[in-house]
């Protein structure tokens, strides 16, 4: 069986793509803080007949991360596809105009430094086996200028930018990255673009059939017209 893990997994779109891959027999890693959450999301996964765990670490701490991830390793043998979806943040959105340090730092290192870390805690072994994927859910300020979310859009900027660079570098490994960009506020239960099942069945399509790496969701969401 395939392993997926699944960093910053909560009830929402990581549970939705936690059983999507799951319906196609992979088992389930999913990485948060809360840990009472994480089991409550285990349980419904295996409730479903899907082999899940979990594994407690913080984003923005490098030896968890790594604990983490060998405890994966340690338990399933493999990573096969990692899913970096985390929402990080001890400031909330800011404007451009109240930028600190402080608040665009916390989002650097929530979103980049995290990825950084987490990436190459798997990266050894895809690249020993020539073969796996790296999938990144990010909002659409990492693709557009969005001023109200200025602190964000320099974490998730640059975490595109790292990205971009992965895919330019791991295509020709056998490892595929791939990027999508959502332009819309996720909703339980709609049966559309903005419901996390659909958004999972998107991202199982995307790796399933390993064609386009970066777009936006749905494709051609500009920051006038996202979905609220």
């Amino acid at each position: 069986m395939k392993t997926i893990a699944i960093i910053g997994a909560g009830k929402g779109l990581g549970l939705s793509i936690a059983k999507r891959f799951g319906k196609e027999d992979f088992q389930v890693a999913l990485v948060s803080r809360n840990e009472d959450k994480l089991q409550e999301m285990v349980d419904e996964l295996r409730a479903d007949s899907i082999e899940a765990s979990f594994f407690t670490a913080d984003i923005y701490n490098k030896e968890q991360i790594e604990q983490a991830m060998n405890g994966i390793t340690d338990k399933y043998g493999h990573i096969d596809v990692l899913e970096f979806s985390p929402t990080p943040g001890k400031f909330p959105p800011t404007s451009v105009l109240e930028l600190t340090p402080d608040n665009a730092r916390d989002q650097f290192e929530g979103y980049v430094a995290s990825a950084i870390n987490t990436v190459n805690a798997v990266l050894p072994d895809m690249l020993a086996k020539q073969e796996g994927a790296l999938l990144f859910t990010t909002g659409l300020s990492a693709m557009y200028p969005v001023p109200m979310m200025g602190n964000v859009g320099i974490g998730l900027a640059g975490l595109r930018n790292y990205i971009t660079n992965l895919h330019a570098e791991l295509e020709s490994k056998g490892i595929f990255v791939a990027h999508r960009s959502l332009g819309l506020m996720i909703k339980q239960g709609t049966g559309t673009v903005n419901d996390p099942d659909v958004i999972a069945d998107m991202w199982f399509k995307v790796y399933d059939e390993q064609k386009v790496w970066e777009e936006e969701y749905p494709k051609g969401v500009t920051p006038a017209t996202i979905l609220f």
